[in-house]
Order: structure tokens, then C-alpha cells, then sequence
């Protein structure tokens, strides 16, 4: 069974950064698309950035430029660097994995706040 688990949240004053990390477990990592979502109180989830191996990653138009998604598929670990961070920013982030060739395969972790406030 596939489980993922976030960490690296916590609280941030405008313009810090932050780095996110995902560890994954019980799949075979290079398998699989990762992304990281997040959900603000009273707003619906939203992809934020998402990586494929051999494939270019890709960010909401909100984070692009100031968030960087990376993976290392030794350690099975995704990460989301975000640095310039806005108030806005604040949510939940999940870390989210999909098998490329079997898109019912998916797998969400149980989330990690970041709050960005002075």
C-alpha cells in the first residue's frame, strides 16, 4: 500500500521560504507522477506543481517562478521549495502520487500546514 508523508510545514513571515518534503513508500517511485496540492480554509484544493520523470515540471501560474519542485527517486522523495512567500500561500499542502499507466492508482498524504502571516 502506497503511503506518502509530508513534512516541513510550519509558520513563515512574508517574503521567508519554505521547503516541503514527501516521502513515499510501498510503490516503485519512478513510476509514478508526483504533485503537490494545496487547500486554503473555504477554497477548493488546487494543483500547485507537479513532476513526471523525464518530463518538464509545471506550476499554477501563482507559484511559477518563486516555487520549485524537485524529486529524488533513490530516496523516494518529492520536495517544494518556496521561497518569496505571500500570505496568499497559506493552506494545507498534500503531497499527491498517480501511477503513469494506471491513473486509478493514487495515493494523497494527510496534508502539512503552511502559514505565511507577520
Amino acid at each position: 500500500q502506497v503511503q506518502l508523508v509530508e513534512s516541513g510545514g510550519g509558520l513563515v513571515q512574508p517574503g521567508g521560504s519554505l521547503r516541503l518534503s514527501c516521502v513515499a513508500s510501498g510503490l516503485v517511485f519512478s513510476f509514478y507522477h508526483m504533485a503537490w496540492y494545496r487547500q486554503a480554509p473555504g477554497k477548493e484544493r488546487e494543483l500547485v506543481a507537479t513532476i513526471t520523470p523525464g518530463a518538464t515540471p509545471d506550476y499554477v501560474d501563482s507559484v511559477n517562478g518563486r516555487f520549485t519542485i524537485s524529486r529524488d527517486d533513490a530516496k523516494n522523495t518529492v520536495y517544494l521549495q518556496m521561497n518569496s512567500l505571500k500570505p496568499e500561500d497559506t493552506a494545507v499542502y498534500y503531497c499527491y502520487s498517480q501511477k503513469w499507466n494506471r491513473p486509478e492508482d493514487e495515493t494523497w498524504g494527510q496534508g502539512t500546514q503552511v502559514t505565511v502571516s507577520s
